[in-house]
């Protein structure tokens, strides 16, 4: 593991835990990572119109293929971070990306729905832990003035995957089958895994908080784990604005290419290009809006989580208009590239948000606890009842529905607004407190790990 450098380069670079190169370098491969782990979830909703024709699956059934990888995900989140906390950021990934991939090449040898559902799982498996560890990673590894950005850019990369995804998916089922898309996406990301053993990992610190918890009950143990993680409303808050918000995101991703299939005509390469054009504005609007919450928030953080409840509002007015109005084609799509645009400027606010009010030991954890909220409650519930929807009513009237689930967003925004800079303050307070040598008040917990330098 490599330890902060202390060279004269490392005292101009304004906070950045290992020189500036080696930090870029680590960015990129985090980067690259991410393309890989959206690539191999995401490819299979451009398969979508072959495993109906083969199998005869249902809307329901279809969307499972998707929402399994985030339930798996979502459970696993929180104890896999734990452990990366413990034995290292960089092995960890290195891990997690050698299993995702493995399991996406053994997609292309499932000979039936249910093999297909359980190697879908261990890709999920796979995933598991990698956004909040990647985050975590970045977090320590860059100056705070980057954050929003970087994360930004980060998560980004999960929309440019989805794209190149959709994109390969459509274009090497149509020549050569859907098993060989599986099977082309999923050995580049087992090279990738081998070098990610090169990236540099923060130094780690233990994290003890006295005295001891006597319970055993699971109950007891979350409820002093969120009291060591932070120190007011802000987390959960944000937590379930990002969930909302990706239950939204995720419905557009999984179902975009079945509604040009069937509304407009398109085979299943034209309809994943014009699907990889919306999740492309994705990750556009994922970075944009990352530097304009950085922007806005230098002078009062709140104002990012403020521009927040703008943004989801709006990004629900245009995706209802544009699957509800009587538009023509040219326009009803410019409007979807726009609800894309719009739809993911919340992915870096809400990762930089929990990691400033997360005790800076507990970095991974926290994230964690984020993508529990945005996998389970976010992006397993999108493509399962976009198809249980789909089913009943009709695709269309799916995509027309859940983007009003953009409003709940907006009020926990507003909500975690209002005591943001509080918690910050709070948070700063005991790590002041810790750093002077004197007891922290109200920590109830010794948790067992390492975790990053405050």
């Amino acid at each position: 593991m490599f330890a902060p450098e202390t060279d004269s380069h490392a005292d101009h670079s304004h906070d950045y835990a290992v020189s500036r190169p080696r930090a870029w370098f680590a960015f990129a491969m985090i980067f690259l990572l991410m393309l890989s782990d959206y690539i191999d979830r995401q490819i299979v909703v451009s398969l979508f119109p072959h495993l109906k024709e083969e199998w005869g699956l249902s809307d329901k059934q279809l969307g499972a293929l998707v929402s399994v990888i985030s339930v798996v995900v979502a459970v696993g989140s929180l104890p896999v971070a734990m452990i990366a906390d413990r034995f290292g950021r960089v092995k960890s990934i290195f891990v997690m990306a050698s299993v995702w991939s493995m399991a996406t090449i053994a997609c292309m040898f499932a000979r039936s729905y249910a093999q297909l559902f359980a190697a879908r799982a261990v890709v999920g498996l796979g995933e598991t832990g990698y956004g909040a560890v990647g985050s975590a990673l970045v977090n320590g590894l860059f100056p705070k003035r980057l954050h929003s950005t970087l994360l930004g850019a980060f998560f980004a990369a999960s929309a440019l995957g989805a794209v190149l995804g959709v994109m390969l998916g459509g274009a090497i089922a149509d020549h050569w089958g859907w098993r060989a898309a599986f099977g082309a996406v999923g050995f580049p990301g087992l090279a990738m895994a081998l070098l990610f053993l090169l990236v540099p990992d923060y130094k780690s610190v233990v994290v003890k908080f006295q005295p001891r918890i006597q319970s055993r009950s699971s109950k007891a143990f979350l409820g002093r784990l969120y009291q060591a993680l932070t120190h007011g409303p802000t987390l959960l808050w944000v937590c379930l604005a990002g969930a909302f918000q990706l239950i939204v995101v995720s419905t557009i991703w999984a179902w975009t290419p079945s509604f040009f299939n069937r509304y407009h005509g398109m085979d299943s390469a034209t309809a994943a290009k014009h699907a990889a054009l919306v999740v492309l504005c994705c990750a556009v609007g994922s970075l944009f809006w990352g530097w304009v919450a950085d922007r806005v928030s230098q002078r009062r953080p709140r104002n990012k989580l403020l521009a927040m409840c703008v943004l989801t509002l709006l990004s629900f007015v245009v995706l209802s208009c544009a699957f509800t109005a009587d538009l023509p084609a040219g326009l009803q799509y410019a409007m979807i590239l726009l609800g894309g645009f719009l739809m993911t400027c919340t992915v870096g606010v809400t990762t930089s948000t929990v990691l400033n009010v997360t005790h800076p030991g507990l970095r991974a954890t926290g994230s964690a606890v984020l993508a529990l909220f945005q996998n389970l409650f976010g992006l397993a519930i999108g493509p399962f009842f976009g198809g249980l929807i789909s089913d009943t009513w009709g695709l269309n009237v799916a995509l027309a529905a859940i983007p009003s689930i953009s409003v709940l967003a907006a009020v926990c925004f507003w909500k975690a607004a209002r005591s943001y800079e509080n918690d910050m303050a709070l948070v700063a307070a005991v790590v002041r407190q810790e750093a002077e040598g004197r007891p922290v008040q109200n920590s109830t917990l010794v948790l067992p790990l390492t975790a990053s330098r405050a």
